[in-house]
């Protein structure tokens, strides 16, 4: 945050998207979500015109998270990160042991994945 020695901290879900056993022999493509705390590295906004009636929303943040051994396992399963009251996409995951560091940008669709 520029001008701001202070990071704005970070407390929201995390969805990992794969393959989930609902019941004994029982598969099911979805997601799942762990709540994770961290650091708001960036917090970049902006609006693109898409020539709809309403603009579409991106960000380009970065967001730092304390990883526990599930995180670390799965960060390539990564789809979205819950942040100021909405969904979005992760685009890249970077591995700084504690942390990873997440990149998210525009609005995650659920798309249909069941949750876990």
């Amino acid at each position: 945050m520029e001008g701001n020695s202070e990071m704005a901290k970070f407390c929201g879900k995390i969805g990992f998207g794969g393959t989930f056993e609902k019941k004994p022999g029982v598969y099911e493509i979805g997601i799942t979500e762990h709540e994770y705390s961290g650091d708001v590295l960036r917090d970049i906004t902006r609006m693109e015109n898409s020539g709809q009636v309403i603009d579409d929303i991106n960000i380009s943040n970065s967001i730092s998270i304390i990883a526990d051994p599930y995180a670390f396992q799965n960060f390539h399963s990564i789809k979205y990160v819950t942040w100021m009251g909405a969904k979005w996409k992760v685009r890249s995951v970077d591995v700084q042991y504690p942390r990873l560091i997440l990149s998210i940008g525009g609005v995650w669709n659920d798309e249909g994945g069941a949750e876990t």
